[in-house]
């Protein structure tokens, strides 16, 4: 039976691995569909598309958008997104900048702490239009300021640390209209790392269509919970395994295996545009 990851990014955004890496690995782990959801970017969907073809994977071209409800962030995933869109390019386009300046302002703070590092080796080394920590991190371990990803994010860049700034984010219920108008769905992408079950009724009366109830950081209890929340709300459950390459010491892509079947709800949830 076919099985899909839906959550996934690259080295488009803060992923490691290239397409056409990823799109092999997923092959290798027996998936039959993907999708891309690089952090505000669509940059990766073109070589992505290539791979899958070469591989035999079925492919679905997304992104995962930081919004904001009632004051909690949260991350929308879009999927079968219009990459022609320029409403949706445009949006992009801005999130992109801020991301850029949201990593000028954490060296500026590192720099404060006695840090020598240059937002201009973080970009370099980023090399992507969507920079984000884990890129700063990557810096800090090259530059011998930290002694490995997990110690750069604790020591620097977690909330509350010296080099931390908030991520700029959109209301949730503009991310979800921008999706839908751009012929995409919109899924709440891993509910449990919120610890706010309160907020996914109102996201599903902004229009929501699915929940990611099936993900890495989810115990097996947490995603029941969340499959009859979605069942309970009227949305799709869906699953993605959140891989970002080799950042954690090891590829995840493929630990998720959601069924076609819940693909082909998720897609039927799709707007019809005129």
């Amino acid at each position: 039976m076919k099985v899909a990851d839906l959550h996934l990014h690259t080295n488009f955004s803060d992923g490691t691995f290239t397409p056409e890496e990823l799109a092999e690995r997923a092959q290798q782990a027996g998936l039959g569909t993907i999708a891309l959801t690089d952090h505000d970017s669509l940059e990766g969907c073109a070589r992505m598309r290539a791979a899958c073809a070469a591989h035999g994977l079925d492919f679905i071209p997304g992104t995962e958008l930081t919004a904001d409800t009632q004051g909690q962030e949260v991350h929308i995933l879009g999927y079968w997104i219009d990459e022609q869109s320029v409403p949706f390019q445009t949006e992009l386009a801005h999130f992109q900048q801020v991301r850029q300046s949201r990593i000028h302002e954490m060296v500026a703070r590192l720099n404060s702490h006695g840090i020598p590092i240059r937002a201009e080796e973080v970009l370099k080394l980023a090399d992507c239009r969507a920079p984000g920590r884990p890129h700063l991190a990557r810096a800090l371990v090259a530059g011998g300021f930290a002694d490995d990803y997990d110690h750069a994010f604790d020591r620097f860049l977690k909330k509350g640390r010296a080099a931390w700034v908030a991520k700029a984010r959109m209301k949730s219920i503009d991310a979800i209209r921008l999706i839908h108008d751009a012929g995409g769905v919109a899924v709440l992408a891993h509910p449990g790392l919120y610890r706010n079950d309160g907020i996914i009724p109102r996201l599903a009366a902004q229009g929501l269509d699915g929940l990611e109830c099936w993900h890495t950081k989810h115990t097996p209890e947490l995603s029941a919970k969340y499959e009859r929340m979605a069942a309970e709300l009227g949305l799709v459950a869906t699953g993605g395994s959140d891989c970002h390459g080799m950042s954690k010491g090891q590829p995840l892509v493929g630990t998720v295996r959601l069924p076609q079947a819940n693909v082909d709800a998720l897609h039927a949830r799709r707007p019809v545009r005129s």
